[in-house]
C-alpha cells in the first residue's frame, strides 16, 4: 500500500493542500491549460471547483466570484481545449488511477459495476444516440448515462474506471469496456459484482469467456400469473436456502448461458410492513461459495456504489448544455474529487490496527472537502454575495394592491 499508515494526530491538512492535490491531477492528466489572459489555468480550476462545491452552474459561479471571467468565456475555453470523446474518457480514467494504492495492483480485487442515469430535458447535441432512454425518472425518460467500476476493499472505495454510455449499447459492451479500462491501470478483478440489470446472456457469456468470476441477482422476467413454477420464478418460491443451476437463452440471437444459482432465504425480522420469509436469488460462476449467507453478505458490498453516486452528485457541476463533452467532464471532475477524498483518508487519517485499517470519516467529511475548495476559490477570485433590491415599480404595485385590499 502506498505509504505507511500513520496516526492521524501527527498529521494535518489545509484547504490549500486539498486544492493543489485536485488541481495537480486535473492539470497533469486531463491536461487543462491556459486559454488567453482572462482564462488562465488557475482561474479555470477555481471556477470549476467553486461550481462543484456549491452544486451550481458555471454561470452562477462566475457571477458570484468577483474576478472571474464571464461564463461564456469559461465555456469557450473548456470547449476549445477538450479533445474528442474517446480521448477525454482516456484522460479521465488516467486521472482516476493517478493516486491508486499499490496494494490494489498487487493482487486481484473484488470490483463492482453499475450504471447511473442523469435526467436530461432536451434534445441531443449532434447524434440521437447521445441520449439514453430508460424508465421515467424526475419527469423524463431521457438521460445521459454513465457506467463506473470501483474496487471493494477494506471499507474504502476507489473508482477505477468510467465510461459514457450511448443509447442502444449492450450491457456486454459496457462491462467489457470497463473491465478493459480497469486492467489498463493495473486493477484485475477477482470477483465482479453486478446489478440485476446486467443479467443477460451476452454479459454472462463474455465474463465466462474472459474467466472473470461474477455474482449478480437473478432478474425474474415474464408474467408471474402464468407458470409460476417455470423459469427463474420457481426459485423465488423456495422457502429454504439452497443451490441449483439454470440455463438462460437469448431470444433474438438464440445463444445460451448456464449459471449456478444460490437461493438465500431469511425472515424479514420485523421490517416495516413486511412479514414472513424473504427469498433472494443470485446467479454466480467461477467460484465455490461457502454458504448462502456468505453469498448474500458478499453481494451487499456492491451497495457502496450507490453511496458513491450520491457523493458524485454532491460535487457534480449543474448545467443545461447539450454538449456531451462538457457533461462528461463535469461527471469526471466529481468522481476525481471523490477519489481524492478517499485518498486523503487512506494516507493521512487512517490508522493501522493489526491487519485492518481504522478509517476516521469524521475527520474529513466529503462536504467539508468541498467547502475547502470553495474557500480557496473565493480567496483567489474573491466572492460577492449581493442580493438585488426590489425594483421601485414592483414595490409601488405591491403597495397599491395592499392598499386596495385594506380598503
Amino acid at each position: 500500500m502506498e505509504g505507511a499508515m500513520r496516526s492521524r494526530k501527527n498529521y494535518t491538512i489545509s484547504s490549500r493542500q486539498i486544492h493543489d492535490h485536485a488541481a495537480g491531477i486535473l492539470q497533469e492528466h486531463v491536461k487543462l491549460r491556459d486559454h488567453g489572459h482572462k482564462c488562465c489555468l488557475s482561474v479555470l480550476l477555481s471556477v470549476l471547483f467553486f461550481a462543484a462545491s456549491r452544486r451550481t452552474s458555471i454561470h452562477d459561479a462566475c457571477n458570484r466570484l468577483r474576478r472571474a471571467p464571464t461564463s461564456q468565456a469559461v465555456a469557450n475555453a473548456l470547449i476549445a481545449m477538450l479533445p474528442e470523446v474517446t480521448e477525454l474518457q482516456r484522460r479521465l480514467n488516467a486521472s482516476l488511477a493517478a493516486k491508486l494504492p499499490k496494494g490494489l495492483k498487487r493482487r486481484r480485487q473484488a470490483v463492482a459495476i453499475d450504471l447511473t442515469l442523469i435526467p436530461y430535458h432536451g434534445k441531443p447535441h449532434r447524434d440521437q444516440h447521445e441520449v439514453y432512454r430508460g424508465q421515467p425518472k424526475s419527469g423524463t425518460s431521457h438521460f445521459h448515462a454513465y457506467a463506473t467500476c470501483y474496487v471493494v476493499r477494506h471499507g474504502y472505495r476507489f473508482t477505477v474506471a468510467m465510461t459514457w454510455v450511448l443509447a442502444g449499447e449492450t450491457m456486454e459492451a459496457i462491462v467489457k469496456r470497463l473491465l478493459q479500462q480497469a486492467s489498463r491501470v493495473g486493477v484485475k478483478p477477482r470477483l465482479v459484482l453486478l446489478d440485476r440489470g446486467f443479467y443477460s446472456v451476452g454479459v454472462i457469456r463474455y465474463l465466462q469467456a474472459a474467466r472473470y468470476p461474477f455474482l449478480m441477482p437473478v432478474a425474474h422476467r415474464g408474467r408471474p400469473s402464468r407458470n409460476p413454477n417455470q423459469g427463474t420464478r420457481a426459485f423465488a418460491r423456495w422457502k429454504k436456502s439452497g443451490w441449483s443451476s439454470y440455463t438462460l437463452q437469448d431470444a433474438k440471437q438464440r445463444r445460451k448461458a448456464t449459471v449456478e444459482i444460490c437461493v438465500s432465504c431469511r425472515n424479514y425480522r420485523g421490517q416495516w410492513k413486511r412479514h414472513g420469509r424473504q427469498t433472494l436469488v443470485y446467479a454466480f460462476w467461477g467460484f465455490r461459495p461457502g454458504s448462502p449467507h456468505w453469498v448474500r453478505e458478499t453481494y451487499r458490498k456492491r451497495f457502496g456504489i450507490e453511496t458513491t453516486y450520491r457523493q458524485m452528485n454532491q460535487a457534480r457541476i449543474r448545467t443545461s448544455t447539450r454538449d456531451p463533452l462538457l457533461r462528461l467532464l463535469y461527471v469526471g471532475i466529481a468522481l476525481i474529487l471523490r477519489n481524492a477524498w478517499v485518498w486523503f483518508h487512506l494516507t493521512i487519517f487512517a490508522e493501522r490496527c493489526g491487519r485492518h485499517l481504522l478509517l476516521h470519516l469524521e475527520s474529513l467529511r466529503f462536504r467539508t472537502l468541498l467547502l475547502c475548495l470553495q474557500r480557496v476559490a473565493e480567496a483567489i477570485l474573491g466572492c460577492q454575495e449581493v442580493l438585488e433590491p426590489l425594483k421601485p415599480e414592483i414595490e409601488t404595485t405591491c403597495n397599491s394592491t395592499h392598499s386596495r385590499t385594506q380598503t
